[in-house]
């Protein structure tokens, strides 16, 4: 197996109304991520901004920011003096006047093209996102010195397809930043528990693609919403290698893309694929 050994870093933390403050204190989080090691460094989703879409109907335009734009021309500086890639997660104003929530990847300075645009976009009780996001309409894997990264937005956690497209286009590590949490008062469901059942399923992306994992998630309380922080990565295996608690904390983990081969010549699940019968999926409904 060839050794590809890289440290990666997630930075997770709570959000105030702020986004001045938010800027700067997740710029520190990542200064220490990198200054311990970390070559690529991952924000939570909408890192600068309060998670809006618990409210239906409000003004949300004073929180976008067009791409290029302020923060990332403030992570592309702490990118280009740490020599890291970035995945920084923001609330974007589309040149067309759409709305998108967005992932742009920076790498020592410079923006990777195209900025990922989330995808699957939820509306349920505090997760209104449809009334704010335009969808995205497509996956990009953006290649690095360190590995071939591909990101997600968080409800595209739970569709197989993107984990499978992702792959597909070559990525050995996928980055999920997120804002996910209990409903207050809400902790104990009749369906179960929310957050074992996140951590699994992207562990079976893992599994299933032969691919490293990272999710990344906010903390703290922000109106109904209590977020779980808990962010992991899981190995190409599916098995969880670093895990974080409820609070802040920039996690760091040590993984190996090299890995992915030897897992998926061992399952052969991509080998044996039939893509012959799949039409099924691309049905509408």
């Amino acid at each position: 197996m060839e050794d590809r050994r890289l440290r990666i870093g997630l930075v997770q933390h709570a959000v105030t109304g702020d986004t001045g403050y938010n800027l700067e204190k997740t710029l520190s989080l990542a200064s220490e991520a990198a200054d311990r090691g970390a070559e690529i460094i991952c924000l939570p989703e909408l890192f600068r901004t309060p998670y809006f879409p618990q409210y239906e109907g409000r003004d949300a335009t004073p929180f976008a920011e067009p791409v290029p734009g302020e923060s990332t021309e403030a992570f592309s500086v702490l990118s280009r003096e740490c020599r890291v890639a970035i995945i920084v997660p923001v609330f974007e104003r589309g040149t067309d006047g759409r709305f998108f929530n967005t992932a742009v990847l920076i790498d020592k300075g410079r923006i990777l093209e195209p900025p990922y645009r989330k995808v699957h976009i939820p509306h349920d009780p505090l997760f209104f996102e449809k009334g704010y996001f335009s969808p995205g309409s497509g996956y990009a894997v953006y290649a690095t010195p360190a590995a071939r990264i591909g990101v997600l937005i968080c409800y595209d956690q739970w569709f197989p397809e993107a984990a499978r497209a992702l792959t597909l286009l070559g990525a050995e590590i996928i980055f999920y930043p997120t804002a996910i949490g209990w409903i207050r008062g809400e902790r104990d469901t009749a369906e179960g528990d929310w957050r074992n059942a996140w951590e699994t399923v992207q562990r079976g992306h893992a599994i299933a693609n032969g691919v490293h994992v990272a999710a990344v998630n906010r903390a703290g309380t922000e109106g109904d919403l209590v977020f779980w922080g808990s962010s992991f990565v899981a190995d190409a295996f599916g098995t969880v290698t670093a895990r974080a608690g409820e609070g802040e904390q920039v996690l760091l983990a040590d993984i190996d893309p090299g890995m992915n081969n030897e897992v998926r010549e061992g399952w052969g699940f991509l080998r044996n694929r039939r893509p012959d019968t799949y039409h099924i999926l691309a049905r509408e409904g």
